[in-house]
């Protein structure tokens, strides 16, 4: 019973000091290292990179339009150098579901010399929460979004959540 009562007390004083769940899910799980950017930001930018570093799975069934995939588990720099700016000042944003994944892949390119790195608040969870399109990976507009798993669909409130997992090859 004490833990339940440590439990209201944290979150109460949480959004009492104007913390959302989700701020504090980031602000555990996060070093801000990357800096973030709002939905609202990327939408008045102009001349990015934008990299999705979810699995291709996740990138198949929807992602933010002219997004590239670059993936997590797999991320090699060296692989995707093509796709990246030879300016190290342009502006790259890195999203994944909600901004965790998407810090480790920003580290990377912060520490290959990359100036303006940023990283989605939210990641596409937040982008769809917005009412913002995605498209799927025939480049249509879909209300799909996978959501990694069941525990994360809590934070996708619009949209059509997707867990599904990759089929194994037998």
């Amino acid at each position: 019973m004490k833990y339940i009562l440590y439990f209201i007390i944290l979150f109460s004083f949480a959004f009492a000091n104007g913390q959302t769940a989700l701020d504090s899910l980031l602000l555990k799980e996060n070093k801000k290292s990357v800096p973030y950017i709002t939905v609202a930001e990327l939408l008045q930018k102009e001349n990015i990179v934008l990299l999705d570093s979810r699995e291709k799975i996740e990138y198949e069934t929807s992602h933010i339009e002219n997004a590239v995939c670059v993936g997590y588990d797999k991320f090699k720099l060296k692989k995707i150098k093509k796709i990246l700016p030879k300016d190290k000042n342009t502006p790259i944003v890195v999203y994944c579901s909600l901004g965790i994944r998407s810090e480790d892949v920003g580290e990377k390119l912060k520490k290959a010399g990359y100036k303006n790195v940023y990283n989605l608040y939210g990641g596409i969870f937040e982008w769809k929460n917005q009412d913002n399109p995605v498209i799927d990976n025939k480049g249509d507009t879909t209300e799909n979004v996978h959501t990694f798993n069941e525990d994360w669909s809590i934070w996708l409130k619009k949209g059509v959540k997707i867990y599904k997992k990759k089929k194994s090859k037998q």
